[in-house]
């Protein structure tokens, strides 16, 4: 045969032909229930986890994302006689209003320190000779040792130090800030979808100035409103008050915004849970490292040319508010994919029930007969004289 004319017939028969594979009906009741019943799991897997619970027909989108925080609220204490009003000013930390913030509920205050020479607050001196080492049993020093040991009964160390040094054995209790279970956290969220031009904020339709200045969050009533009471967010992330306000703590504030933009933008709200971190009152470890929340921060001034400082070992509760965000919405290429993933999972049962026949039933040589058709090559041999 020349050569143009079987590269004619080959592309002829590739264009103008079609194959398709042979199918044998097999008439067997426990092949066919296994068949059908491996199909009906994976028509419900397709239904039910990919569509419905993995809404795998949908598109998804992650929220860039702001928090703005107010704090309202003021705290009294008398201490010693000594009267103090403290608003917002002087209990948050910090004061800018960010997404993570502290709220002191109690506190220890050394006043008039100034720079200079006083003994160390623990016994720590070695007498033979007179030296002054770190008591490892205590803590580290409060300043620098000069190696002299001072005191008349309790030898101490000498130490060039903010004096006199602080004084932190005891933990006021209960909290001198107890009052702070009645301030009031406002917070403001707005969550933008960048894929769909979708924009939210947690002030969403029915919230106006009206309804903020009457609403307090409760997560029956008023799910919605931002404006929170300090003991409210306490008691729904599973603390006392009581408690962690005299060691400090930390609360996690989560705003979920779970979207899908298939329906109308307005049924798109938050919703607002609560997470105790750390601080937790009912563990029973009680000899575990650093417990609770503190730290310090000083206040320096100048008196008699002097400069002087008023120290505060500070205890409070941490708040990090936390936005998490997705938003679906329908899409045609994900839903081809899902329904091409599925049918291609279709061809398991057919696999399946091959093996059963061929390798399983007591009839598997009549079954591979029909199923597979064999033919013998017979070679033509030209014979020249």
């Amino acid at each position: 045969m020349p050569m143009n004319s079987y590269i004619t017939n080959a592309l002829s028969d590739f264009f103008f032909k079609y194959e398709t594979p042979r199918q044998v009906l097999v008439r067997n009741r426990r092949v066919g229930v296994v068949c059908r019943l491996i199909q009906l799991g994976v028509l419900a897997y397709i239904i039910g986890w990919v569509f419905i619970y993995e809404k795998g027909y949908q598109s998804t989108d992650t929220a860039v994302s702001s928090v703005f925080t107010k704090m309202k609220g003021v705290g009294y204490t008398n201490v010693d006689g000594e009267e103090r009003v403290w608003d917002m000013v002087d209990y948050v930390f910090p004061e800018q209003g960010d997404s993570s913030f502290v709220v002191m509920t109690n506190y220890i205050i050394t006043k008039g320190q100034k720079m200079g020479k006083c003994p160390e607050l623990y016994p720590s001196c070695v007498f033979s000779p007179c030296l002054c080492l770190a008591a490892p049993l205590h803590r580290p020093p409060q300043g620098h040792m000069t190696g002299k040991c001072v005191g008349n009964t309790t030898k101490t160390c000498e130490v060039v130090a903010w004096c006199p040094v602080e004084d932190d054995h005891t933990i006021p209790d209960p909290a001198l800030l107890m009052s702070a279970e009645n301030y009031t956290l406002f917070i403001k969220n707005s969550v933008t979808f960048p894929a769909y031009g979708v924009k939210r904020s947690n002030l969403v339709e029915g919230i106006d100035n009206q309804y903020i200045k009457s609403c307090v969050y409760d997560p029956t009533t008023s799910p919605l409103c931002p404006i929170f009471r300090l003991s409210d967010l306490v008691q729904l992330s599973g603390f006392n008050f009581a408690t962690i306000a005299k060691v400090g703590g930390a609360i996690g504030i989560v705003i979920d915004w779970t979207c899908n933009l298939d329906y109308d933008q307005s049924e798109c709200k938050p919703v607002y849970t609560f997470h105790g971190l750390y601080g937790n009152p009912n563990e029973t470890d009680m000899a575990r490292a650093s417990v609770g929340y503190n730290f310090r921060y000083a206040k320096y001034y100048m008196e008699d040319k002097q400069e002087k400082r008023t120290l505060l070992k500070v205890f409070g509760i941490r708040f990090d508010i936390i936005v998490r965000s997705v938003a679906r919405k329908f899409d045609i290429i994900p839903t081809l994919t899902a329904i091409g993933s599925g049918v291609g999972i279709f061809g398991v049962a057919t696999v399946v029930c091959d093996l059963i026949l061929l390798y399983l039933l007591p009839k598997r040589e009549f079954y591979n007969n029909m199923k597979f058709k064999v033919t013998e090559t017979v070679e033509q041999v030209s014979l020249s004289f």
